[in-house]
């Protein structure tokens, strides 16, 4: 025996292998019978290839993962690990080959591959870091910085303050550890759910993974070896959320043309040689497309060329009025109506360093100590880390790489050609304690707090913290009624603004009462969370429509990938409760526009419950129509289904998937997906976990080799 394969009854793969290569063999041809069409998509997509077979429609991420160099970042930090930790690198060899071996029998099974005439790729060494890197290049959010900029520009510096809330390309998560005292079987409980875009496939992998050196079950990322982000392996477990740290800069750049070449102004005064060389971009049904990949000392371009660079006559005090705030001096970097030339700084273009060393110690950890000199190796994203173990430890850290430089780069893309916006050095990660047997993670402003600028409400880790603190010892069945709490904290400026207004209609009276005698839960049967979201819309559009903030609905042109970052009603959205409770804002009146909505909301109030308009949107590479199930929860619930306030009352973000670690029964632990263990539309395990993900409900975790199905259709030629 060199791997065999043994399913449950939801079709999650138990896989058990002779050691560990040929264990990361097995995971790869697993994933890849299971995922082939996912992992291929994801393929193309770190390549910036996808709009070769899917269309028009994925240029714009096709441009930006090619002038980013994505997978020539791949390249060198996989050569880099060759050289460092060749353990790790034959290890990843070892899955890429399982792929491989899987591929053609997976595209078999899949039907997109014949719909687009795709023929299943090779997977290289290097490909999983490519997928890493695509699947979070934006996680620190970096665009966030344009958002920043022009709302310094033109509202003043108070207003990163007002809009400094989780938006809508974030990623978050709630996590929670419980040390055994506070506990019903004296061993310590961990359990969250990761709020991410919800893809179909999913994009987190139930498997376990056996070996002699270890036994671990956990969520894997299809596309890369191990379990680096959620694990139980019997003796520890653990589990993160993203941090919210920054740790990518943008730089401004004066970019010209000396010949055949591209230079740079450096802070030194000078011109430097850039790279530059040009791609061609494959696109399904129409011409291809030329692309221009140029990189300074700073990184890679993402927007913008020599012909995009700042009129350097532009006077460098040159100031933006600020609506109803100062006068700010801000440069020519920030003249209105040009992008400019934007280079995009990032710890692995830098390091050649990606943070796959900690993965095969993590698998290989026995006691939170070894969990945390794993995650010494870790790289990005920068995560929160929790972990506990068997004999009562525990853990509570942030893991990964954020530079020192100057706060003006956390802000705001900076200039290139001035001096003090140069990387020196690394933050030592933050630790922090598990005071009263809890500790929560949920993207707040937590241990992480100095590494970054925009995180979430305190709303969903304050409430986590109330339940969890209640006074009862937990098991790991009651997790889901944390997990699924609907409470929503947020609503209580508006809801207080609106106490205040007297001299209603009758109607509008009617609603106001209703709403002030709501119990503030978005339970996916209430009329009067669809009327207070109603009222949000109305109260969200009528702020975004404002004069004060007209010069931020014309962002400059920056490319496509980065707009959702730039667009104002969903910004105003997420940030209401701060726009609400300050003391001035720009000059507008809230009681006038919050007694508008109100009345414009009473006269056509919503008749149905609230999950007839929040419903499941979720992305698929090339979508069939899915089914739009109704949801309960809310951005800054608990029950995390983020709707975009203003926008759209559907949620395109949630928990992708919900678990629980059990350290006193493994058996005890429990987990479920959106959808189901196969990538496969039609196949029995496709989607037969998302009526349990609709309802709070997990399945619990089998592990009795005796109690699971042998899988013959994996079986390979080299494991006899």
């Amino acid at each position: 025996m060199t791997s065999e394969t043994y399913r449950d009854a939801f079709g999650i793969p138990h896989l058990r292998a002779a050691d560990v290569h040929a264990l990361a063999r097995a995971q790869g041809r697993v994933t890849a019978l299971d995922r082939a069409w996912q992992l291929e998509v994801e393929r193309h997509r770190a390549q910036g290839t996808s709009a070769s077979f899917l269309g028009p429609g994925e240029v714009p991420w096709d441009v930006l993962a090619r002038r980013a160099r994505l997978a020539d970042t791949a390249r060198r930090c996989f050569a880099a690990l060759e050289r460092r930790d060749p353990e790790t690198a034959r290890w990843v060899r070892s899955y890429t080959d399982g792929v491989n071996e899987g591929l053609p029998a997976g595209a078999r099974r899949a039907p997109e591959f014949a719909r687009t005439a795709l023929t299943p790729g090779r997977w290289e060494p290097w490909t999983p870091l490519a997928v890493w890197l695509s699947t979070h290049l934006l996680f620190a959010g970096f665009p966030a910085k344009l958002w920043r900029e022009q709302a310094i520009r033109h509202l003043g510096p108070d207003a990163v303050g007002l809009f400094a809330a989780d938006g809508p390309g974030t990623a978050g998560s709630n996590g929670w550890l419980l040390s055994g005292a506070r506990t019903a079987t004296g061993h310590p409980l961990l359990a969250g759910d990761p709020h991410r875009v919800i893809e179909d496939p999913g994009v987190y992998q139930q498997i376990r993974l056996a070996c002699p050196e270890f036994d671990v079950l956990g969520l894997a990322v299809p596309g890369i070896p191990g379990l680096p982000h959620f694990g139980h392996a019997g003796a520890v477990a653990w589990g993160i959320t993203n941090a919210m740290a920054d740790y990518q800069d943008l730089y401004r750049e004066r970019l010209r043309r000396a010949g055949p070449s591209v230079e740079a102004l450096g802070p030194d005064g000078l011109w430097h040689p850039a790279h530059a060389h040009t791609e061609t971009l494959e696109v399904a049904g129409q011409a291809p497309i030329g692309l221009e990949v140029i990189e300074t000392e700073r990184g890679p371009v993402i927007a913008g060329g020599p012909e995009a660079s700042y009129d350097p006559r532009a006077a460098d005090g040159a100031a933006g009025a600020g609506a109803g705030g100062p006068e700010v001096s801000y440069g020519p970097w920030a003249a209105e109506g040009a992008a400019g030339a934007l280079a995009l700084r990032y710890p692995p273009r830098v390091t050649a360093d990606l943070g796959f060393s900690a993965l095969l110690p993590l698998l290989r950890a026995r006691n939170v100590v070894d969990v945390d000199r794993a995650l010494d190796a870790w790289c990005e994203p920068v995560n929160v880390v929790q972990a506990a173990d068997t004999a009562g430890g525990t853990l509570h850290r942030v893991a990964g790489r954020v530079p020192l430089r100057a706060r003006a780069n956390r802000l705001h893309p900076v200039p290139a050609w001035r001096p003090g916006h140069d990387w020196q050095g690394w933050h030592e990660m933050p630790y922090a304690p598990v005071p009263d047997g809890i500790a929560v993670m949920a993207n707040q402003r937590g241990p992480a707090a100095p590494l970054g600028v925009e995180f979430a409400p305190p709303h969903r880790a304050d409430r986590i913290r109330a339940l969890l603190g209640a006074g009862r010892r937990w098991s790991a069945g009651d997790m889901a009624a944390i997990h699924t709490d609907t409470h929503l904290a947020s609503a209580a400026p508006l809801l207080d603004r609106l106490a205040a207004l007297d001299g209603l209609t009758p109607a509008a009276t009617g609603l106001r009462d209703r709403l002030l005698a709501w119990n503030r839960r978005m339970d996916a049967d209430s009329t009067d969370a669809a009327a207070y979201a109603a009222l949000r819309t109305a109260v969200v559009r009528l702020l975004a429509a404002q004069p004060a903030f007209a010069p931020l609905t014309r962002p400059p042109a920056y490319p496509e990938a980065l707009r959702p970052w730039l667009a104002l009603v969903p910004r105003i959205g997420y940030a209401l409760e701060h726009l609400l409770r300050a003391e001035k804002l720009y000059g507008i009146d809230r009681t006038a526009l919050i007694r508008m909505a109100l009345e414009a909301v009473a006269a056509e109030t919503p008749t149905g419950a609230w999950s007839d308009a929040h419903r499941l949107s979720p992305w698929q590479a090339l979508p069939d129509g899915p089914a739009t199930p109704g949801l309960a929860g809310d951005h800054d619930c608990v029950l995390c289904t983020s709707a975009v306030p203003g926008l759209t009352d559907r949620a395109a973000r949630g928990p992708a998937a919900r678990w629980v670690w059990d350290l006193a029964d493994r058996d005890a632990s429990r987990w479920v997906v959106p959808f189901g263990a196969d990538g496969v539309p039609g196949s029995p395990h496709h989607h037969d976990q998302l009526p349990l993900w609709l309802r709070g409900e997990l399945t619990p975790v089998v592990t009795g080799w005796n109690r699971l199905t042998p899988d013959r259709t994996l079986e390979h030629p080299h494991d006899h």
